[in-house]
């Protein structure tokens, strides 16, 4: 899958998670109470798990080179890329559950040249993936990452961030030195 289109699978979700809580909390009404709103928690009961918490679960695969929510048909779910020694491998994350649904290795095409690239980056990284967006979801409170992804500017590691609040979405580059 190309990178542009991910990234706008990454967006598209993006616009759906938050229409989507927008439409349980505040459109919705409990039909046995007339006009009350349905209660925050409900909505929380439909959100995805965080994206740090994908990265913790496939590191029993091997080291997270890359994370980022996608659709597939009508499900949702985490994608993690990892690598051990010289394999890479997609790691599906269940976005309900937090568990590792599958495993398969990366050998060719898109996925393999995007994953060597984020291994350049991640060998010089002096922190993890799941560090650096612990880091900025700290800095940026309230905000919930949808995207990282470990790039080189010139010889710096860096991991840029997708981030989603309130319908606001923005990126946030991170330095992993």
């Amino acid at each position: 899958m190309s990178k542009r289109l991910k990234s706008l699978l990454v967006v598209a979700y993006a616009v759906l998670l938050v229409g989507s809580a927008a439409c349980v909390v505040g459109g919705e009404k409990d039909d046995d109470e007339g006009s009350t709103p349905v209660a925050l928690p409900r909505a929380r009961q439909r959100a995805p798990v965080p994206l740090e918490h994908g990265l913790v679960a496939s590191e029993r695969v091997g080291t997270p080179l890359s994370a980022a929510f996608e659709l597939e048909g009508s499900k949702r779910h985490l994608v993690v890329t990892t690598m051990q020694g010289d394999t890479f491998c997609e790691v599906i994350v269940d976005a309900t559950t937090g568990q590792v649904a599958t495993v398969a290795a990366i050998t060719s095409g898109e996925v393999l040249t995007a994953a060597i690239a984020q291994r350049a980056a991640m060998v010089k990284a002096k922190t993890s993936l799941r560090a650096a967006v612990e880091a900025v979801l700290t800095a940026h409170q309230g905000f919930r990452a949808l995207r990282v992804v470990p790039t080189l500017q010139g010889a710096q590691p860096v991991a840029e961030m997708t981030l989603v609040k309130e319908g606001t979405v923005t990126t946030v580059v991170e330095p992993l030195e």
